[in-house]
């Protein structure tokens, strides 16, 4: 932690003397203005006022106003932009010695219309003009759901769900239109540096306070992306500083009305006069206590103490170029079982895990003058360490540790062409070499792996463009140590804009797994009172995903109202599908191989709709009706009936997500999430012999209330109340005792809850 933190700031250093004399221009040129808003005619503050094509920007200060000084000379584009208002540009000429006054007027846009996205071709755009479909989670989103961690906030988007696998330790896995949580691959800042091993716990480990919006792509993404990222892609994109502010807050939350969780979280950002330098700075602490729902002395929810401390910041090297970092460091410990405060081999089942991970990425980005040339080269690194306990009968054989270092470094260059061939196009291609070397010693069961995965990738797409019309081809090259021949991924997308307001697409992409071990199998069961764990067999081949999808996005305005409507139609086709089958019991462990089926297909369709009107009331909700069935069917055990059916995988399941805001302060919202029936393993043990079960539904429904108190101009006290999971809608057959089957869990992530909240922000 302390050798990246050096690194980080020595980087900033060496280059601050070249910042200084780069942004030290003779060009005096100005620009000043105010920002106010079109219904209300009041001044906006803290929307982000920026030269297109450069580095220069800055935000309007408490009064609306902006002044951008030491500009280039020259013809730019002059935009303002920010969350929940509508992108407004102008082109300006800049002239040495004169000062220019550009004011501007902007409305509201509540159903995210021009929102930024960089996951639908690895360069910013808006996501109305997305070559692909792209949906975003906003931070406002966390805000009104009360969601603490990124899991919480992803299950409000059409086609993710996520679930709870472990009564003992909660491993949770994110799915995208049905596919098991190994089929996502999780970015940070769009650098697959997510490993394995980050994917057993990670999406609950990461706090929202960190993230400045989660961009969420469903359909393959190798070509973009590389291995894993069959069923879609979640991209993280952490919190950059844009002015100077902080915030405090602490949640408490009452699970099941008696097991107390305690969330405080910090965020502080500073930014200089001259936007030349800024950090934003982020903390968590959670303590979380274990819940026995059942009674029966054993937990569903795991006991939970984490902290995370992080950064990022930026360095303008110049008018053209800028530095980036980022950094977070983690600590988390969990326990689950019986007898959660004695030594784990003194319980009869105990899962108890210990992680230190410490993340962190350094970017340089750079623009030509003209604007025609980008290019960003980048490195990032996650390092994890793992103490862990996975055990059953006081066994004292069943401590462990893992290691685990994910590396990735390259480049992306972009060039823009007025017209090559028919339309205005960008041309992207990219080197990208990803190592990732995992350690894991269970020496007590004689279990050893030493996975080192190396990949080195190259990709070009060009995208031919205007408002009208977006065609894209492209493919990515992945050479894959664990994989004979190089794999080619092609994507290709088409948009087609009939009117402003309406958006049609057509893609297709592709995507692969190479055969090791994924973050299921560095997990470990217990089932019946025996550990069961995951090998791989000899013979497993790579399995690929071709997906198709066709999608209408339409918006309307009329008044104060606004709307978007969301239809797509998708449908994945996989080869030499991954299924796990049990093959016996082999000194005391239950043993469950992954090989290759013939094969899958997954189709249905995403509906999503969104309303607003003014900041008075918003609206949003999400459907999903889908299949997922192998091609033929597949048996789990020995006595079960086989099935094609994929497993936890409903083919009806949505949300909702409502939020009135009847006067300035105080604002009331409804949420909640539907789960439609599904088969589930369920183990024998605590039964007498394996058995597939067909779930209950699930409507889970929250309400929460804020109201905030103006303390001095832009400081604001805000309290908050309310209740998750209101008809406690949870599963109502768990397994009792030490012989039960602890992956025997589904439905929605805990009881009913009670919550209560204050922060305080400027």
């Amino acid at each position: 932690m302390e050798r990246i933190l050096k690194l980080v700031l020595t980087s900033m250093l060496v280059l601050l003397p070249f910042s200084a004399e780069a942004v030290s221009s003779p060009d005096e040129a100005s620009v000043f203005g105010h920002v106010i808003d079109r219904n209300t005619g009041e001044h906006i503050p803290f929307l982000i006022v920026r030269l297109k094509g450069t580095m220069i920007a800055t935000a309007t200060g408490d009064n609306g106003h902006y002044r951008l000084e030491h500009l280039p000379e020259g013809s730019f584009i002059l935009e303002v932009s920010g969350v929940g208002y509508k992108t407004v540009s102008r082109e300006i000429t800049l002239v040495h010695g004169v000062s220019r006054e550009e004011n501007f007027v902007v409305e509201e846009d509540r159903v995210m219309l021009d929102g930024v996205v960089v996951s639908a071709n690895r360069s910013e755009t808006t996501r109305m003009m997305a070559p692909t479909l792209v949906n975003v989670v906003s931070m406002d989103l966390y805000e009104r759901t009360n969601s603490t961690a990124l899991s919480q906030g992803l299950v409000f988007q059409p086609g993710v769900r996520v679930e709870n696998n472990c009564q003992n330790c909660s491993y949770q896995q994110v799915r995208i239109n049905g596919l098991d949580g190994p089929y996502t691959q999780i970015l940070i800042d769009s650098r697959p540096v997510f490993s394995a091993l980050a994917g057993v716990y990670g999406i609950e480990q990461i706090p929202a306070n960190m993230v400045d919006r989660v961009e969420v792509m469903r359909g393959g993404g190798s070509a973009l992306f590389g291995s894993s990222a069959i069923a879609g892609t979640i991209n993280i994109i952490t919190r950059e500083p844009v002015r100077n502010s902080a915030s405090a807050s602490h949640v408490l939350s009452l699970t099941g009305g008696k097991a107390r969780d305690n969330n405080t979280a910090l965020n502080a950002s500073l930014v200089t006069d001259d936007n030349r330098l800024g950090i934003a700075v982020f903390g968590q602490n959670r303590e979380k206590e274990g819940y026995d729902h059942d009674g029966d002395g054993f937990t569903e929810l795991t006991r939970l103490s984490s902290q995370t401390l992080g950064m990022r910041g930026y360095l303008k090297t110049g008018t053209y170029s800028k530095l980036t970092a980022e950094y977070h460091h983690l600590q988390e410990f969990r326990r689950g079982g019986d007898n959660i405060f004695l030594p784990p081999h003194e319980a009869m089942i105990a899962e108890q895990v210990k992680h230190s991970i410490n993340t962190g990425g350094l970017r340089f980005d750079w623009f030509s003058p003209d604007t025609k040339n980008r290019l960003n080269v980048f490195a990032s690194a996650q390092n994890i360490d793992r103490d862990s306990y996975y055990g059953a009968g006081q066994d004292p054989n069943a401590y462990g540790r893992t290691t685990d270092l994910t590396w990735v470094a390259g480049g992306q260059y972009v060039h823009s062409f007025d017209r090559l061939l028919f339309l205005p196009a960008d041309l992207t291609a990219g080197l990208e070499y990803n190592a990732d070397h995992m350690k894991d010693n269970m020496w007590g069961y004689g279990r050893y792996t030493d996975q080192d995965v190396r990949i080195a990738s190259a990709y070009l797409q060009n995208e031919w463009k205007n408002e009208k019309w977006s065609v894209l081809i492209g493919g990515r090259l992945d050479s894959h140590n664990l994989i004979r021949k190089p794999i080619f991924s092609p994507r290709a997308n088409l948009r087609y804009n009939p009117t402003e307001n309406i958006n049609l697409r057509l893609s297709y992409s592709y995507g692969f797994r190479a055969p090791q071990a994924f973050d299921e199998d560095l997990h470990i069961d217990n089932v019946g009172g025996t550990v069961s764990m995951i090998t791989l067999a000899d013979d497993l081949e790579v399995e690929k995903s071709r997906s198709l999808s066709l999608s209408a996005d339409m918006y309307r305005s009329w008044g104060d109202w606004q709307a978007n409507l969301l239809l797509e139609g998708f449908f994945s086709r996989l080869d030499d599908v991954f299924a796990l089958t049990e093959i016996g019991i082999v000194d005391g462990v239950l043993i469950k191989e992954r090989r290759n089926e013939s094969g899958a297909k997954v189709y249905g369709a995403n509906l999503e709709g969104k309303m607003a009107f003014r900041d008075l009331l918003q609206l949003q909700a999400g459907v999903t009706l889908q299949r997922s069935l192998y091609n033929e069917a597949h048996r789990w055990a020995e006595d079960v009936e086989a099935v094609r059916q994929m497993f936890r995988t409903p083919d009806a399941y949505g949300y909702f997500v409502g939020t009135v805001t009847p006067c300035e302060p105080l604002s009331l919202s409804l949420s909640g999430t539907y789960t439609g029936s599904m088969l589930v393993e369920h183990h024998a043990g605590y039964i007498d012999s394996d058995r597939t079960e067909q779930t209950p539904s699930f409507f889970e429904l929250n309400f929460k209330a804020a109201y905030g108190f103006r303390l001095y101009r832009h400081t604001t006290l805000q309290i908050s109340a309310g209740v998750q999971n209101i008809l406690n809608s949870y599963q109502k057959d768990f397994d009792k005792g030490a012989a039960r089957d602890s992956g025997y869990i589904y439905g929605p992530s805990a009881p009913r809850s009670l919550f209560c909240g204050v922060k305080l922000s400027y």
